[in-house]
């Protein structure tokens, strides 16, 4: 995995997998192939949604210091 989490997060994860193949699919998987889909979501899937997540807090962050800039001038003295 690339980030990293704890034996417990982990097995709650899949734990969480297997639940969802069994409510949703009506399958039961094994800790192996939850582990081994948890491994390949973790490493093919989540940087998508990684990136989006970073690319949303640039730009929150590029929003306030256009902001930030605004507030600024208004605090300029005419000279």
């Amino acid at each position: 995995m690339l980030m990293k989490v704890t034996r417990e997060q982990k097995r709650q994860m899949i734990d969480q997998i297997k639940t969802y193949f069994y409510q949703e699919r009506s399958e039961e998987i094994g800790d192996l192939a939850a582990e081994n889909f948890l491994d390949f979501m973790s490493k093919e899937i989540a940087p998508h949604f990684y990136n989006h997540g970073l690319n949303d807090a640039k730009d929150v962050l590029e929003q306030k210091m256009m902001n930030l800039d605004e507030d600024i001038k208004a605090l300029e003295r005419s000279t």
